[in-house]
């Protein structure tokens, strides 16, 4: 991951994206609604048993560089931010076998 925030980070010096994380955040729930429109494509909105999409792997993209983004401008680092979430995850299934906090 570190390896891709570096390369992301450079691109958007290299092009002038920079940007509050409020922003990159907004750029983020963007993009995921744009990958959740394309998955309910690939289920004619919920008609059909899913397929994979022609644009899925470009809207995934888009999602994965705006959450890269957002980190970079936050200041997070997702090698950090992933193996504490999975450590969480892992205690939270020994306890209940489910990785929902059941809120």
């Amino acid at each position: 991951m570190k390896n891709l925030q570096e390369k992301i980070k450079n691109f958007s010096a290299e092009h002038h994206l920079g940007g509050a994380v409020e922003t990159r955040f907004m750029d983020l729930v963007s993009e995921v609604g744009e990958l959740g429109k394309e998955i309910l494509k690939g289920t004619n909105y919920g008609e059909e048993e899913y397929k994979k999409t022609e644009n899925l792997e470009s809207e995934m993209g888009d999602a994965l560089f705006a959450l890269v983004m957002c980190a970079n401008a936050a200041d997070v680092d997702l090698d950090r931010a992933l193996k504490g979430v999975l450590e969480k995850y892992e205690k939270r299934f020994a306890h209940t076998k489910t990785i929902g906090s059941g809120k």
